[in-house]
């Protein structure tokens, strides 16, 4: 299977590279506690050394579900669409979910996938904190000191 290639890093920064996107398949991730391999499945937020935010890929192949519900303990999960279509359930309600498409679950909703589609359905999963956000939009940025303009 493929690995996650460090294009840069330093003291402030880890930069990855996973290659085009049509690709993610080729990737796979060993569930820890089902102890099944996850073709398609690639969790970046331990290889970006993040201290705030666990980050996964997704493919789901055609015609192809999620075999279990799942929840968290104290992670909302933010899931963007990039690619395909598909249904989620969160709960009791089902709906239909496309490129575009984002949804933000909080740790007690039961959530489950499927793509019921002829094509590769590809999300990005984003998991932070519940109730770890101090600001919305920019407010935690400032303009660096010193040198702000690109290193020729």
């Amino acid at each position: 299977m493929k690995n996650v290639k460090i294009k840069s890093e330093g003291i402030n920064h880890v930069a990855i590279d996973l290659g085009l996107i049509d690709q993610l398949m080729d990737y796979s991730y060993m569930h820890p506690k089902r102890h099944q391999e996850v073709k398609g499945k690639v969790f970046v937020g331990e290889i970006l050394k993040s201290t705030s935010a666990e980050i996964s890929f997704t493919v789901i192949p055609p015609k192809t579900e999620m075999p279990f519900m799942h929840q968290h303990k104290n992670h909302e999960e933010i899931y963007i669409f990039l690619k395909g279509s598909g249904q989620f359930q969160v709960d009791d309600s089902i709906f239909d979910v496309s490129e575009g498409s984002i949804i933000r679950i909080s740790p007690n909703g039961k959530r489950i996938y499927r793509n019921n589609s002829d094509n590769p359905l590809i999300f990005l999963c984003v998991q932070n904190q519940a109730g770890s956000l101090n600001s919305f939009n920019v407010e935690d940025g400032f303009l660096a000191e010193g040198e702000i303009l690109w290193k020729k």
